[in-house]
């Protein structure tokens, strides 16, 4: 059976279209022989995946020949050894402001384009600015990243929806290209920031396409620490406060995928997938198995009765948000 094509979505007012997937690099592939990089991104490619998220950050590994970037080094070199045609891919990266204000906005992707070896990313999620910057400044900087040609649009990163619609406002009065997206966190465990009625109306109103990120609370949702509680990032830790609310959850999934004869992974991805005002879903694979089995979570959120969404929209429920958790 061939893998189904993801279908293509609006980037909110960007005029920018994107698959309703997206396939992230966040902590992966660095630590990956290439080979399976390349094998991961050639497969995304072929199920008809074109979003593709990178981001810089601190080197993990301690075999990094930089301390912050190689992942946007790895990223840049398994996108060419993919063969992946510059024109085809949607490729997002991160604004961090790390550096303000010795290094400026364009300055700062301007270095993670020479790392990733590209003449301009699609979209730059801007994270929440310093707070000796003024917000009107931050907007005109990251919107000027638009218009000087390295960006085709930008979005914001875990912002509040107040903050965002602040944003909205000044890029209209300013007369500078608009956050076209917001990423957000969005799974069984973590609801609030997309279900906010606020952020409801932002999306509807000013057409801010919503990203969802962490659909799988790092792995939590997947089933796998049952059957290995060594099998992850989240090894070691699943007892803890924040994280032992998901391990919980992720058992309360598995339950529902037996009796409905369905992948845990799969059904959590299948939420994400029909939230309210979800553009598209963010996910990590470290095997190209792992990237034909979240696309089939596409087929899965298809199928699934009116009651088999109440029932998954009822797990998790009775845990904290692991943000609540002291």
């Amino acid at each position: 059976m061939s893998t189904p094509a993801v279908p293509l979505v609006a980037l909110g007012s960007s005029g920018i279209v994107v698959s309703s997937l997206a396939l992230g690099s966040w902590r992966t592939f660095e630590r990956m022989a290439r080979e399976d990089g390349v094998a991961v991104l050639r497969a995304a490619r072929d199920a008809g995946i074109t979003f593709l998220d990178d981001a810089r950050y601190d080197d993990e590994t301690g075999s990094a020949p930089m301390p912050s970037g190689y992942s946007e080094v790895v990223f840049g070199e398994l996108f060419r050894g993919a063969g992946w045609p510059r024109a085809a891919a949607v490729v997002a990266n991160k604004l961090w402001w790390e550096f303000w204000p010795a290094e400026s906005a364009a300055q700062e992707i301007a270095g993670s384009l020479g790392r990733m070896g590209l003449d301009y990313v699609d979209l730059i999620y801007a994270a929440l600015p310093p707070e000796d910057l003024p917000l009107a400044e931050a907007v005109e900087m990251t919107a000027a990243l638009v218009t000087a040609g390295m960006a085709r649009a930008w979005g914001t990163l875990n912002w509040p929806p107040a903050l965002l619609a602040q944003a909205c406002e000044i890029a209209a009065r300013a007369g500078v290209p608009p956050p076209a997206a917001a990423q957000l966190p969005y799974s069984l465990m973590r609801r609030h920031a997309v279900e906010d009625p606020r952020m409801q109306n932002l999306a509807r109103q000013r057409q801010v396409a919503i990203v969802a990120s962490h659909a799988l609370a790092g792995g939590a949702l997947t089933g796998k620490y049952d059957d290995d509680p060594q099998a992850g990032r989240l090894a070691g830790s699943l007892g803890e406060p924040k994280v032992a609310p998901a391990t919980a959850a992720g058992r309360e999934l598995a339950a529902l995928a037996r009796a409905t004869g369905r992948d845990p992974a799969q059904l959590a991805l299948a939420f994400a997938l029909t939230g309210p005002s979800v553009t598209a879903v963010l996910f990590g694979a470290t095997r190209r198995e792992q990237v034909a089995a979240n696309v089939a979570a596409l087929a899965v959120a298809a199928g699934l009765t009116a009651a088999e969404r109440e029932q998954l929209a009822g797990v998790g429920r009775s845990f904290p948000d692991p943000r609540e958790v002291s």
